[in-house]
């Protein structure tokens, strides 16, 4: 298992909004040798994120309480409910939400976690630190180092790739990054965008 000194210490919850929580719980190693990281998934209605690509992690939630919406490029949207689950292997774009009226609870894994649970707390970091309004220079910093790992398919391929690049720059050059000097190398991966 990974004993990384940048590792961030668990338990961790990420507050999105009200009714809107992720939790890590724990760091353990499953039945494939890989470190994975138990996950807990509260969700207000409509809520959920964007659609998205793990390069590395397979991703895997169990409904508790409430219905989920899947969405998976080519295939038709579907829903599932208590004690179902879903898995996304790596490469496998996806999206979910909470499709009913009440708060969607879910539990799962993503394994390995690599610098997942890092990027996840510093993207919504960017999105509450503007109160909704994603903060758009870390947003390119973090898109373009974890490019390996993750990738967010709701924002257009054009900008991420001119338009990150030259906030990058420029936040490089007014020193807006001093805050990312210890953050987790990027872990590399077999997959890019154009095989999705």
């Amino acid at each position: 298992m990974q004993q990384d000194k940048n590792r961030v210490q668990l338990p961790l919850e990420i507050v999105n909004g009200p009714d809107d929580i992720v939790t890590f719980h724990r760091y353990y190693v499953d039945e494939q040798g890989r470190e994975a990281v138990a996950v807990e998934n509260r969700i207000p209605p409509k809520g959920g994120p964007p659609m998205h690509v793990h390069y590395r992690q397979d991703e895997s939630l169990t409904v508790v309480a409430g219905t989920m919406g899947i969405k998976e490029p080519g295939k038709p949207d579907r829903h599932i409910t208590i004690g179902e689950t879903v898995t996304w292997k790596t490469g496998q774009p996806h999206k979910f939400w909470n499709a009913g009226n009440d708060i969607l609870h879910c539990t799962g894994w993503v394994a390995p976690v690599d610098s997942f649970i890092f990027l996840l707390s510093e993207i919504h970091k960017a999105v509450n630190a503007g109160n909704g309004k994603p903060n758009m220079f870390d947003i390119a910093f973090l898109m373009r180092r974890y490019k390996s790992e993750f990738y967010m398919l709701e924002i257009p391929a054009f900008v991420q790739a001119t338009f990150f690049p030259l906030l990058v720059f420029i936040g490089k050059f007014v020193g807006r990054y001093k805050k990312y000097t210890d953050a987790p190398e990027p872990a590399t991966h077999s997959l890019s965008v154009t095989d999705i």
